[in-house]
């Protein structure tokens, strides 16, 4: 028979199952609400998720529960939160754990230049700013924001003062940046249009806390030289 010779159709094609996670557009499409808490988790607590997309997935997903989204995809905006909030919370803690237990050792094993990178920049903000400070501002800042948690872990951070700032920044981070892409698709129409410029825009926003800090800091490190210098000068003519 012709229909015996025919193989049956395939319930899912090879495009149906390709899901590019670099994309936060087709991690949402494949996975949904709980893609968002899945990839919180692995961004924040394993070095292995230091190259995804947590910025603009939060803020994708906040759009799409507006039902702004192509192919009319929408989310439900309380699950998201919650389940975004999890993932963030919970990555953090246990990269802090594992850091604590493998030491440093752990990313002197890293391969990556960008992981190696951010790590270095992440000891440099918990040696200038102080924990807390560090911990929260490190949760806009993407691969520091991952390694960040085992290095504090690492560096004899205490539990609890990594654990009070760390669910500040994260719930600051993961709440806000979803109410945002929320906010915007609910005040304008088809936003999704212009979704990679205003991620991008996000992006550099989210940087602006470290950018302010460091700012400040070398205004502070610039006076304390010169008093240093008025204070060297009076010695000597004294």
């Amino acid at each position: 028979m012709r229909g015996s010779a025919t193989m049956a159709a395939p319930l899912f094609t090879a495009s149906d199952l390709a899901v590019n996670i670099l994309s936060a557009q087709s991690l949402l499409a494949a996975f949904g609400v709980l893609g968002v808490g899945v990839v919180m988790f692995a961004e924040t607590g394993l070095l292995i998720g230091f190259f995804l997309p947590g910025d603009s997935l939060l803020f994708t997903a906040g759009l799409l529960c507006t039902g702004s989204g192509q192919n009319g995809l929408k989310l439900s905006l309380p699950p998201l939160l919650i389940a975004a909030a999890l993932g963030a919370l919970i990555g953090a803690q246990t990269g802090y754990l594992i850091g604590r237990k493998a030491g440093g050792a752990l990313l002197a094993r890293g391969s990556s230049p960008r992981l190696a990178a951010g790590a270095h920049r992440a000891e440099e903000l918990l040696e200038r700013y102080g924990h807390a400070k560090a911990i929260v501002l490190a949760r806009f800042v993407p691969v520091v924001r991952t390694v960040l948690n085992p290095m504090a872990g690492a560096l004899g951070v205490p539990v609890r003062t990594f654990t009070v700032w760390q669910v500040a920044g994260g719930l600051v981070w993961s709440v806000g940046l979803i109410l945002a892409g929320y906010a915007l698709g609910s005040s304008i129409p088809n936003v999704d249009k212009y979704l990679l410029p205003i991620v991008a825009l996000i992006v550099l926003v989210s940087l602006a806390p470290l950018a302010v800090e460091l700012y400040r800091s070398r205004r502070r490190a610039a006076a304390a030289g010169e008093e240093e210098a008025t204070a060297d000068q009076e010695e000597v003519r004294g």
